[in-house]
């Protein structure tokens, strides 16, 4: 979308460092907020209808995309993907709460499982849809008709989350910005497993920035269309419905840890893998395997974080993963400008070492589940 409007690599990493690291970042200004209400259903309904309204807003600017200029579509652009993401904070942080409250432990990585299953099902069928709108019309048409879809079916989604009877739950009282920086201080010190998970996400969770890059490499060096781009994403989702299937059935046999590490192994080498192929016909596998690596680390790092948190401060350490998503919102930004002034290897090279980098923290962490 951003290539197509007339954007460079430095406005994909931007985009990119907005919509990986700003839900997450903007957790950390809202957590001790929403951390002092025991209801919390109210917020994640207000996140998720700002982030209806982005997208509607999205198509609306791509309709009426041929009266304005190429420099004022991207800052629109950036400005609409904002709110969606700093609205996802909300959505995200009372989520977290309602879900650590009514699924119970034993059951947790088997509801993460299944989860996986279900979203990735529901995004392999938005894959092939999205890959249809995007080649049955041409530039601006086809992102307005995609983004009318993502407003809609957003919308009903989240008819469910009206239907939910939360459980009230205690709560810790944070009075004021000098009290929310001491339970930050005195969480991490004395909690050594939120503070290495901390350190864990900021390390793996670059994996989730690979993709737009990948794609950006495929255009550039394979000219890689709006159909190639369909297949980037069935390729990416088929991958989230095979792990999450896989671990459903082995939910009981596998630790956080080991899936953890399997992230870190498929996440290093994709890069080698994308850097190495000629073609584009076999350039299609850099996207299983990123896939792979992404639904791990959403499986793991999600069920980590009701591990080590508990219904008392999960509101709060939802917040405080915040802190975990700096480099991976600093990582799309320094890409998109490695890019542009050094090329790909020099990009690929820093994702590889900041992914290995990760393995040392996976064992610090020492997960029981």
């Amino acid at each position: 979308m951003m290539i197509d409007s007339g954007g460079t690599s430095l406005h994909v990493g931007f985009l990119t460092a907005i919509m990986v690291g700003g839900t997450k970042f903007a957790q950390l200004f809202f957590a001790s907020f929403i951390n002092n209400k025991s209801y919390k259903r109210g917020y994640m309904l207000l996140g998720i209808n700002l982030r209806i309204f982005s997208l509607a807003g999205l198509a609306f600017l791509f309709f009426n995309s041929d009266a304005l200029s190429a420099s004022l579509i991207i800052g629109l652009i950036f400005i609409l993907m904002s709110i969606f993401s700093v609205s996802g904070a909300f959505a995200n942080i009372s989520y977290t709460d309602i879900l650590g409250k009514s699924v119970l432990q034993e059951s947790r990585k088997s509801f993460f499982s299944i989860k996986q299953v279900v979203s990735s099902i529901g995004l392999f069928l938005s894959a092939f849809l999205a890959g249809k709108v995007l080649v049955a019309n041409d530039y601006p048409v086809n992102y307005a008709f995609l983004f009318v879809i993502a407003a809609l079916a957003l919308g009903i989604a989240s008819i469910g989350f009206w239907n939910v009877r939360e459980v009230g739950a205690s709560t810790f009282k944070i009075t004021g910005i000098k009290e929310y920086f001491r339970v930050i201080r005195e969480e991490i010190k004395t909690n050594k497993k939120f503070a290495n998970y901390l350190m864990l996400v900021n390390t793996q969770g670059v994996v989730l920035a690979l993709m737009p890059f990948l794609i950006l490499y495929a255009k550039e060096n394979f000219s890689a269309g709006n159909e190639a781009v369909r297949t980037f994403l069935i390729f990416k989702v088929t991958a989230g419905v095979i792990v999450g299937t896989l671990l459903y059935y082995f939910s009981r046999k596998v630790r956080y840890q080991n899936l953890l590490y399997l992230t870190s192994f498929l996440a290093f080498l994709v890069p080698v893998y994308a850097f190495l192929v000629p073609t584009l016909n076999i350039y299609f596998f850099a996207f299983l395997g990123t896939g792979f690596a992404f639904a791990l680390h959403k499986v793991s790092i999600d069920g980590v974080l009701l591990e080590v948190s508990n219904s008392k401060n999960r509101a709060l350490y939802t917040g405080l993963t915040g802190a975990g998503s700096i480099l991976p919102s600093v990582f799309p930004l320094l890409g998109g400008w490695l890019i542009d002034q050094f090329g790909y290897p020099l990009f690929f090279g820093l994702f590889m070492l900041i992914i290995l980098s990760s393995v040392y923290f996976i064992y610090k962490l020492n997960c029981q589940k």
